[in-house]
């Protein structure tokens, strides 16, 4: 969608609290020509404090940009995706940060927005907000997802490369739908736990016998539940159907190791704990192979959709995207089998 090959894009980041102040940060450190812009007055002076561009107005913003990131509340994405768009020339390629991805998703193509506007949600975070907690460094190595689509995946290969490249992330295309089933369970329910026995121990007479024992397992298990709790709030019900189907499977676990435990099943308790060290340790360390492709810009994106979503769905990842010579090619990654459960099919070519 950037109409002008071989020069950087031009970014806006609208929303710079901890996600979108890194977002900005990072492009800022990397040379990018980038704007930033927030409805509250002191962060937009904070920002120019740290020798970055913000107007006072929305529309200064992004006018002549080419790529714009959305990274403020979860409530507010509809709306000013809108209105970014009317400010924007229809080359512009949109996307977000928010952690939920199916209303968002569905907004843009009920307002024909498809073509522009690719759903993005990086995996990365702390417990932490605001510009003043934001670092450029803190996408390296994550996750980032892209939601591609046939309509609009030019705006996913701009994004792709400009992600990989600038802030060091891996992309993980995927359907907006397989997005919130699978971050219900990766990161939504991970809050719901954390808060639950936060909040639990927060209740009772021993909390402060419990916090002068707290070591690694209590700290790394509650560590999410100091992240701000309107952000948790809009998060969970944003994705709430997606997130009460996957807490089943998780009750469903816990009330197996209960019973075990009711009952002295030394046997069955061992049995569980070794599923789940299996998963832990496959999350340690995985192999990968390679699933490279490349397709011809001009053809039908039936193929290159079904490669990206199935490589995803895959636990499988992009490492690099590159367009040139009237093709694009794709640099794809996905976890080899293992005794946790196999790597799904992913349509790979002769030349990967």
């Amino acid at each position: 969608m950037v109409d002008r090959p071989g020069r950087a894009p031009r970014v806006a980041v609208v929303g710079t609290g901890l996600i979108g102040g890194s977002v900005l940060l990072r492009l800022h450190e990397h040379g990018t020509d980038v704007v930033g812009w927030d409805p509250d007055e002191a962060t937009r002076v904070e920002g120019r404090a740290r020798g970055v561009n913000f107007p006072e107005e929305l529309a200064d913003a992004v006018r002549d940009r080419d790529v714009v990131f959305l990274c403020g509340p979860l409530s507010t994405l509809p709306e000013t995706l809108r209105t970014v768009t009317r400010h924007t020339r229809p080359g512009c390629v949109v996307t977000d940060v928010g952690s939920t991805k199916g209303a968002v998703a569905g907004h843009a193509a009920a307002y024909g927005l498809t073509d522009r506007f690719v759903p993005g949600h990086p995996m990365a975070g702390t417990e932490r907000a605001g510009l003043a907690a934001a670092v450029p460094t803190l996408f390296d190595g994550a996750a980032w997802v892209l939601c591609p689509s046939a309509a609009g995946m030019a705006g996913f290969r701009t994004l792709a490369a400009l992600v990989i490249d600038v802030f060091a992330a891996r992309i993980v295309p995927m359907s907006a739908d397989v997005h919130d089933a699978a971050a219900a369970l990766a990161s939504h329910i991970p809050h719901l736990l954390a808060g639950s026995l936060a909040g639990a121990v927060a209740g009772t007479e021993l909390r402060d016998a419990v916090l002068g024992l707290a070591a690694g397992s209590f700290r790394d298990g509650t560590r999410v539940a100091g992240t701000p709790a309107r952000r948790t709030a809009d998060m969970l019900l944003n994705n709430r159907e997606q997130v009460l189907a996957q807490l089943g499977r998780v009750t469903a676990f816990l009330d197996e190791l209960a019973a075990a435990l009711r009952a002295g099943d030394a046997d069955a308790l061992v049995a569980h704990y070794q599923r789940a060290r299996g998963l832990r340790l496959a999350l340690l360390g995985r192999a990968t192979r390679p699933a490279a492709r490349s397709f011809a810009l001009g053809a039908e994106a039936d193929d290159e959709l079904e490669y990206l979503l199935s490589l995803g769905s895959a636990g499988g990842y992009l490492t690099a995207c590159r367009v040139a010579d009237g093709e694009v090619a794709y640099t794809g990654h996905v976890p080899e089998p293992d005794a946790a459960g196999a790597a799904g099919h992913v349509p790979v070519g002769p030349e990967a």
